[in-house]
């Protein structure tokens, strides 16, 4: 006898009485043979990713056991979206009813028809949220980490991989928490430019580190022009990948610090005309690390220009980056806490999840495919 296999499945419709095309599908898969069915969420309101013209969407998930193989569930999905007047036409059009196989088990499946888990779950807020209240423990296995993790990653927002524009790794975190040393080990694993922020060439750093104030406002410009001079997209080649060592939003952290109300003042009215000229991140990763930690490795280090940087303003910049990851929406974001950039194990492993975000074409097996047909 075949062992019974959960299953996740999505749901959604966005054409005619989306409510009862969803409330049909799900009692056909409580009817489906050789299979349990478990519990389905409450239907949701969606907005249609990337395309505003199109109708709402209506969202669900649903949890069965099965002794079906991946490949007969997903043939009769697609039997019960013909049966409910599903029409095949551009893959993004809009649909009577659409059912995606999120997860089987803890398969990982490639092939012409069905990729296995759904290469887009991890960049959808609305099926996380979904797998959370069915099992918030669940573990995504590719990426290891639970759907509960992954929800956070994208704080709400849901989003499309990135094709059109570059694929800008941006790796922030306070002064000393090891933001270049993972940089350099990404873009070697990743086999990537690597993009290095202009410490040692800022002429007036070293002088507002001492405590000329004077010179803030010339030294934050400084960092600036370099933004846009680094990541302009004349800088940086569409679809490519590439890694840098800092975030370009951590601009207003620094700013907000280190000058004065008038300073400020003009200072954010220079980097809100040239901040659209900085490509935007297609993933954050964030190193969490204690103010007394950074404090320590900055002195190991033994930068001269470093060694006036106290804890105070350690402390200052980590509640800057915490609220700009609370209210962060540009790309997911991974945090890290306490990662130790010298261990080469977890770098890889890292490595490999930043590249199943960052690339499409990466389902954690060779020869990926994607799914032609989503509801997500």
């Amino acid at each position: 006898m075949n062992k019974f296999v959960t299953a996740y499945i999505g749901l959604g419709s966005n054409l005619g009485d989306r409510r009862k095309f969803i409330e049909d599908a799900l009692q056909m898969l409580r009817q489906m043979p050789d299979t349990e069915f478990v519990a389905a969420t409450k239907p949701v309101e969606t907005t249609a990713l990337g395309d505003s013209a199109q109708p709402g969407y209506i969202n669900a998930v649903a949890e069965l056991k099965t002794t079906l193989s991946a490949e007969q569930l997903h043939r009769r999905l697609i039997d019960i979206e013909d049966a409910l007047g599903r029409k095949r036409a551009e893959k993004w059009a809009p649909r009577t009813i659409d059912l995606d196989l999120l997860l089987f088990g803890s398969e990982v499946i490639d092939g012409n028809m069905l990729t296995v888990p759904h290469p887009q779950v991890h960049l959808r807020s609305f099926v996380l949220r979904g797998l959370c209240q069915l099992n918030p423990k669940l573990i995504h296995p590719v990426l290891g980490e639970t759907v509960e993790v992954l929800a956070a990653r994208l704080n709400g927002c849901d989003f499309a991989p990135v094709t059109d524009r570059p694929r800008l790794i941006s790796i922030a975190g306070n002064i000393g928490a090891g933001k270049t040393t993972l940089a350099k080990k990404l873009a070697a694993i990743l086999s990537c430019k690597a993009v290095f922020e202009a410490y040692d060439t800022n002429p007036f750093l070293p002088k507002v580190y001492a405590g000329n104030k004077d010179l803030a406002l010339d030294s934050q410009l400084y960092f600036l022009a370099s933004r846009v001079e680094q990541l302009s997209p004349v800088a940086l080649e569409a679809g490519k990948l590439v890694v840098a060592d800092y975030v370009p939003h951590k601009e207003l952290i620094y700013a907000e610090l280190l000058l004065s109300a008038e300073q400020l003042k003009l200072y954010c009215k220079i980097y809100a005309n040239l901040s659209p000229c900085v490509c935007r991140p297609a993933l954050f990763v964030y190193l969490r690390s204690s103010p007394q930690e950074c404090l320590r490795r900055i002195r190991s280090r033994n930068r001269p220009y470093e060694q006036q940087i106290n804890l105070n303003f350690l402390k200052a910049l980590e509640a800057g980056y915490e609220r700009l990851l609370a209210d962060w929406k540009v790309c997911p974001a991974i945090t890290l806490n306490d990662f130790d950039c010298l261990n080469q194990k977890a770098v890889d492993a890292l490595s490999r999840q930043i590249e199943y975000y960052v690339n499409p074409a990466v389902t954690g097996v060779p020869g990926a495919a994607t799914q032609s047909r989503s509801t997500i």
